[in-house]
């Protein structure tokens, strides 16, 4: 008996930490937003395109507060430098609080980076860069971010890449009170994207193509009718309601996750503005506390 009491302990960790929740139809939570005729449909799998008249982009239909936003993508194939295909999390105005994965095309044979940033009452400047551990443009690998009081993760194929702790008793704002629609979009950024800029697009290789399956929101969907006030209320466990995303667990990494990042960090890490003492003379207050 202890031991199906441990295995079911066991499972239900597992379905907190990774939330199995069956993926949606894209159309049931997300629609285009813009350049419709760049989107085609194909069952389960849609894909946006870029060309030299238009990139794409589609978002959630709803806005949430606190949760885990999952999208598997494959990204564009082949000579991809010059586009900026980005999956991430915003509010509106501009004192927003923003999560980004934005994926950096390359020219053939170079791997893909991958810079998170996270924008905080309207302030960015937080850019980290990876190389993935894989060719994300052969399969579908899952991208996620989960959001809680506590801490902001970035996940790929559940492994943690970077963690925004919330350090409010350091008195650093964290992102906590404003509902967040979750976006995704392709589009030609070949004044900064590979190489600073100095590899340009090459539009002969056109159109590039995104592809997106396995759309999964388990989150606190947010009415707009309701005020940021209640929503970050009504998003919060109470008495009478329990998310999981506010269990103990939930509230930093676990050893396993720990170790994940800093293997992330050591072998994949190519950029980290917390060490870029060229940008910040002083280093950002963060920096100092954050176990990133």
């Amino acid at each position: 008996m202890a031991l199906m009491g441990s295995a079911f302990f066991t499972f239900t960790i597992a379905m907190v930490m990774f939330g199995f929740v069956s993926s949606a139809k894209f159309d049931e939570l997300f629609q285009p937003y813009w350049a419709m005729d760049h989107f085609t449909y194909e069952g389960e799998l849609v894909k946006m395109k870029l060309d030299n008249y238009s990139g794409a982009g589609f978002s959630s239909k709803s806005k949430y507060m606190f949760g885990k936003v999952t999208v598997q993508i494959k990204l564009v194939e082949g000579d991809s430098a010059g586009t900026v295909t980005a999956f991430y999390m915003s509010s509106d105005g501009p004192k927003h609080h923003e999560f980004d994965f934005e994926f950096l095309g390359n020219t053939s044979g170079e791997p893909y980076i991958v810079q998170t940033n996270v924008y905080v009452n309207g302030v960015g400047n937080r850019e980290q860069r990876l190389n993935l551990w894989f060719d994300p443009t052969k399969d579908f690998h899952s991208y996620s971010i989960l959001w809680n009081q506590r801490q902001v993760v970035f996940l790929v194929d559940e492994t943690p890449i970077r963690v925004h702790t919330n350090l409010e008793h350091k008195g650093i704002p964290f992102p906590k009170d404003q509902s967040m629609g979750v976006y995704s979009s392709i589009w030609n950024a070949d004044d900064w994207a590979t190489q600073g800029g100095r590899v340009k697009t090459d539009w002969s290789h056109a159109p590039f193509v995104a592809s997106y399956q396995g759309f999964v929101v388990d989150a606190c969907e947010c009415p707009t009718t309701t005020t940021a006030v209640d929503n970050a209320k009504r998003c919060s466990s109470s008495a009478e309601k329990r998310y999981w995303w506010d269990e103990p667990m939930m509230s930093e990494l676990s050893l396993h996750q720990s170790h994940q990042l800093l293997w992330v960090k050591a072998n994949h890490m190519v950029y980290d503005y917390c060490e870029d003492t060229a940008r910040f003379q002083v280093i950002p207050v963060e920096c100092q506390h954050h176990r990133h």
